[in-house]
């Protein structure tokens, strides 16, 4: 990622919401409630199906689009409102009990963004993504992550928030008596 690419907050699109209540409360106006019901359902069977078919097909039918070879993983959700704005290619990984958010209720508005997953990029157990990420090909995503910024191609991020692994420096490393390398 280069200082031209924009963040996450850039390409997220932000929603005033009249009055002075939260934007959750009012989250008809956002969505059409049969709509959500309906993704509800869908992302549910998806959550427990065992079968990767079934649930390429099923997350299509909501409107995500799936490369091929996409795993989708026990338990990992979509976002349910905004299922559209999902976007992952060919051969990634969504790991058991991940989260892939495209929206934010907050209280004087809400936001919406495109959440994209590159090729074979993998998004361990447990994180969350949050509206507005790309993942870049190849890039991984350590269990229970936090991600709020984007993770460039074969990078590996882990944490909350989710940030770079660092390689160890010769600084940091001390040489032992066999040759070996150790902190």
């Amino acid at each position: 990622m280069t200082d031209e690419t924009p963040s996450r907050h850039d390409r997220v699109r932000r929603h005033p919401t009249p009055g002075s209540g939260n934007s959750l409360a009012d989250w008809t106006r956002a969505r059409n409630p049969l709509r959500v019901a309906i993704s509800y359902v869908v992302v549910w069977l998806v959550r427990i199906s065992p079968s990767l078919r079934l649930k390429r097909w099923l997350l299509r039918r909501i409107g995500v689009t799936v490369g091929p070879g996409v795993s989708w993983g026990l338990e990992a959700t979509p976002d349910v409102f905004w299922p559209e704005l999902i976007t992952v290619e060919a051969e990634a990984i969504v790991g058991y009990d991940a989260t892939i958010l495209c929206h934010e209720f907050l209280q004087d508005e809400y936001r919406t963004g495109e959440v994209r997953i590159g090729e074979r990029a993998m998004i361990g157990a447990g994180a969350i993504v949050l509206p507005g990420v790309e993942i870049g090909a190849d890039a991984r995503v350590a269990a229970n992550s936090l991600v709020t910024r984007d993770v460039p191609p074969g990078t590996t991020v882990a944490g909350v928030p989710a940030e770079p692994m660092g390689s160890q420096t010769t600084d940091d490393a001390v040489e032992s008596d066999d040759g070996e390398t150790e902190e």
